[in-house]
């Protein structure tokens, strides 16, 4: 049973994408010469990111069938 609508979906890809990007493309400080994010940050961003993209890929969100809803 899906639960998450048209406009839910393509915004949880593009923001899976995203935050996935920004995780694991190395990004560095020109002033200071450190990653811009690193560490557990990093991994937090990522997962994230990742459960963004499979929810919007699959069309079903545990937490909403937890709360009763649907868009």
């Amino acid at each position: 049973m899906q639960n998450i609508g048209t406009l839910d979906r393509i915004v949880r890809i593009v923001l899976g994408v995203v935050l996935l990007a920004v995780a694991f493309v190395p990004t560095v400080d020109a002033a200071l010469h450190v990653p811009v994010l690193a560490g557990p940050w990093q991994w937090v961003v990522a997962i994230v990111g990742a459960v963004a993209l499979v929810t919007g890929l699959v069309r079903i969100c545990p937490l909403y069938r937890v709360l009763g809803l649907r868009t």
